[in-house]
């Protein structure tokens, strides 16, 4: 009988083993079994600043563009990953030269690949001035932003949202940059109080600076789970610099605003994408499996599973890579894929993971191997999405529909519902609320779309019933707009009302529908029963 050797807990078989690390001089070792990476990580230089350098973006667009690489013989396109509220993930990069591996996990098969168009993980409460300078360098070309929903300051008419402190704090920045003479003594100042704060207010600062410096062409590719995230995030860029000097102005700053607005208008462009990958949180487990491939320790090991989509409109305002070589889909129209798997792919994962997690699964390959919920999904799919969408070149939906529930029920990724499930108040209305009002518009009742929003009320509710915390930017308002524990069960209309009286969530043809309003009533008990444990 063969033995397991244990290690302590909390740890990997890695770190009990006291293993070297991955990095550039441990590369030589990595065995055959593992596929190197496509490209010399040595031989390339900074061309992309990537925002929100978190486990999607590593398994998903640093893979394309190492592969586009690799095919076309180009070292222009290294990445600098910009970190969001700590510097962990960057830490974890560079104390292995940004190699990092990723482990592919099919439901029959595992494989192991390093990925090195990485080349440097900055985190902006210390190296903002490292960020802008990169944005402003002429051979940098594109800006790509992972930075989730929640990551956008928008104000209820998709504006920069002025009112937070944090924006005009890098607002005030911005307005420095773009009158500021240049000197040695300027690029090296490092003081806390020039950190920007938001990846929006980074960006612009960024752009500031090249309009300052030599106006070349840039394009920015937001690759967040939004509808016409690239309308999202140029509305953001347009509305902040609009606001350079309202509360301070001066001739030449007001002569540098409306400059610099109309070299934005002419020479950043903002393309629509849609991205499609399933990079679960990475397990201990993960890391020993890992491990055992590679022989050596990666601290910013991500996990991936086989499937990988990326559609890009192709509008880009200067050089690219290029993504399509590797895969990628170029389209003059986004909008029909982006449609389909925000409404296909996202809301079914939302509503198994309400539903999963109100029944006590872990993950979401266990919700969906419950024939009630996977039942539950593929219902809502048919009769209220599916009626909503046009099948974009090359997609059947149907077919989709089924790859997508069979994607959720790969047992080797455990993508959990609580991962899947938070941040609900930000993803509703570009996975759910849209379909419903569409529906609405063609006279039916969409009474799937009113089980997935009763799934998220009772999914909400039964945090503030169990003390457990709520990770959603509106936690606090969405629990006081519950009021107590068992409101649910005395007054679920009252709760559904106050819930959908919220604006940042609930449209106004969506909460003044008092159809849809007793639908979502009705259907509360229905989701009552698909989760009775």
């Amino acid at each position: 009988m063969t033995r397991t050797k244990q290690h302590p807990a909390g740890s990997t078989q890695g770190e009990a083993s006291g293993a070297k690390r991955l990095s550039l001089a441990t590369m030589a070792s990595i065995p055959e079994g593992v596929r190197r990476p496509a490209v010399d990580p040595a031989a390339l230089s900074i061309g992309i600043v990537h925002f929100g350098i978190g486990a999607f973006h590593r398994s998903h667009q640093a893979v394309y563009t190492e592969d586009a690489a690799a095919a076309t013989g180009e070292t222009g396109w290294g990445i600098l990953g910009v970190t969001g509220r700590s510097d962990t993930v960057a830490a974890q990069l560079r104390a292995q030269d940004c190699l990092y591996g990723v482990l592919e996990k099919g439901a029959a098969a595992t494989s192991l690949r390093i990925i090195g168009s990485v080349r440097e993980a900055v985190w902006p409460g210390r190296d903002s001035e490292r960020v802008v300078e990169a944005l402003a360098q002429p051979s940098t070309h594109i800006a790509t932003l992972t930075i989730t929903e929640k990551g956008y300051p928008r104000a209820g008419d998709g504006s920069i949202d002025l009112g937070r402190a944090a924006v005009q704090h890098d607002l005030g920045l911005i307005e420095a940059e773009l009158v500021k003479t240049e000197s040695p003594e300027a690029a090296s100042i490092d003081d806390s109080a020039l950190m920007s704060q938001t990846p929006i207010g980074l960006l612009v600062r960024g752009l500031a600076r090249r309009f300052r410096r030599h106006r070349e062409p840039f394009t920015v590719v937001p690759c967040d789970n939004l509808v016409e995230n690239g309308t999202v995030v140029r509305t953001l860029v347009t509305s902040l610099v609009a606001a350079i000097g309202s509360s301070n102005s001066s001739e030449a700053l007001t002569r540098a605003r409306e400059s610099f607005g109309e070299w934005m208008e002419d020479s950043v462009a903002f393309p629509s994408t849609m991205v499609d990958r399933i990079a679960p949180a990475v397990t201990d487990a993960d890391r020993d499996e890992a491990f055992g491939l590679l022989g050596l320790r990666d601290e910013a090991l991500v996990v991936a599973e086989p499937f990988i989509q990326w559609v890009i409109e192709d509008r880009f305002a200067g050089p690219r890579p290029a993504w399509e070589v590797a895969g990628a889909i170029l389209t003059g129209d986004v909008a029909p894929y982006e449609r389909a798997k925000l409404r296909i792919l996202n809301a079914t994962h939302s509503v198994l993971a309400y539903c999963g997690a109100l029944k006590g699964y872990a993950t979401i390959a266990e919700s969906v191997a419950d024939d009630v919920l996977r039942r539950r999904a593929r219902a809502i799919v048919d009769d209220d999405i599916l009626p909503t969408l046009e099948s974009p070149p090359g997609m059947d939906l149907q077919q989709y529909r089924d790859e997508v529930l069979e994607r959720f029920a790969n047992p080797a990724l455990a993508h959990t519902t609580r991962q899947v499930a938070m941040d609900g108040s930000q993803k509703l209305p570009s996975r759910m609320l849209g379909t419903a009002s569409d529906r609405l518009t063609a006279g039916h009742v969409p009474h799937g779309m009113a089980f997935a929003v009763a799934a998220w009320i009772a999914f909400v509710s039964h945090a503030l019933e169990s003390g457990e915390t709520l990770d959603d930017p509106l936690a606090d308002t969405l629990l006081s707009s519950i009021g107590s524990t068992d409101a649910l069960q005395i007054d679920p209309r009252g709760v559904v009302e106050r819930l959908f009286a919220i604006r940042q969530i609930f449209p106004e043809d969506i909460a003044g529908s008092s159809l849809f309003v007793d639908a979502v009533v009705t259907q509360l008990a229905e989701v009552r029963g698909a989760t009775h444990r």
